[in-house]
């Protein structure tokens, strides 16, 4: 059976708590798994979670400050410890190449696995699978950062009422469905557009186009919302959203189910969070992230 869901690794911006682990993210996608932000205690996150180093097939670095990259180290070598036996890719900003080097050999260790290096230094689509496209857009940081987007193609939905006026039945469905036509009945007319899902990762980083371009319509949207809105300044001087700015976006971008997280170490109220985004007028479906937190990608429309 399938799964599409977010397991959160870690929430903290930073410095961990003792409530918070650094940053660390699992999509789920149907049989693929992507990592995103492998920050330090990573490893020991997956454990608690019930993820395996064979449920990795991409890794995905937003930036390299610590709280996003330091457990990348431990993740490489545990991949070839455990020796995956399929291909991994790692995407992360070419700026960061010396970076990622440092990481991916900071101790001495048995290489085993494929790990295949695909740097981004630019907008557009990193991959192309059957399953999903998956794209980076620049983001507004101190340093180099980039958002994930990951989106469904389009399918088709077929309807059994249309299919039973033009008395298309049992294997006549599949027919239509792969020849475009039967006996004069075109697709279009027994079937509708399934909106493929989509889904964004959005860390560090001030307002700007990339944030917009990156969650607009998105099924399920993770994003950084490291302060409070009394503290917009200091976000913004930072390099980062508030819960209300975060809350917005989503809200102007229509998304269905919006994930707030990596949040600063100065603030005791998780609640507080929550109650600025509904304060900003974001109507959907809402979590304010804790470690190991399981959230499901919203069923299609």
């Amino acid at each position: 059976m399938s799964v599409r869901e977010l397991v959160v690794l870690g929430t903290a911006s930073q410095v961990p708590t003792r409530h918070r682990n650094h940053n660390g993210y699992l999509l789920r996608w149907d049989g693929e798994g992507i990592l995103f932000d492998p920050g330090e205690g990573t490893q020991r996150q997956m454990l608690r979670a019930g993820v395996a180093a064979h449920d990795l097939n991409r890794i995905c670095v937003t930036h390299f400050h610590g709280d996003h990259s330091l457990g990348l180290a431990g993740v490489i070598q545990r991949i070839n410890l455990d020796q995956v036996p399929h291909e991994i890719t790692a995407h992360y900003p070419r700026s960061g190449q010396r970076f990622f080097e440092r990481l991916r050999y900071a101790t001495a260790y048995r290489e085993t696995v494929a790990l295949t290096e695909a740097p981004v230094d630019t907008d557009g689509a990193l991959a192309l699978t059957p399953a999903y496209t998956l794209d980076a857009r620049r983001l507004s940081h101190p340093v180099e950062s980039y958002g994930y987007r990951l989106t469904e193609p389009d399918g088709r939905r077929m309807l059994p009422d249309r299919l039973a006026a033009h008395g298309i039945t049992g294997p006549d469905v599949g027919r239509v469905q792969r020849e475009g036509s039967l006996n004069g009945v075109p697709l279009d007319e027994v079937s509708e557009v399934r909106r493929g899902q989509r889904f964004a990762f959005v860390m560090d980083t001030r307002l700007c186009e990339g944030v917009h371009a990156l969650v607009e319509g998105c099924d399920l949207l993770v994003i950084e919302s490291t302060f409070l809105d009394e503290d917009e300044t200091l976000a913004t001087d930072h390099g980062h959203l508030t819960a209300g700015q975060a809350a917005r976006v989503a809200r102007d971008a229509g998304v269905r189910h919006l994930v707030l997280t990596h949040f600063s170490q100065r603030y005791s109220d998780p609640e507080e969070f929550e109650r600025q985004a509904r304060a900003a007028g974001y109507a959907g479906e809402l979590t304010v992230a804790r470690d190991l937190t399981r959230v499901p990608v919203p069923k299609r429309r």
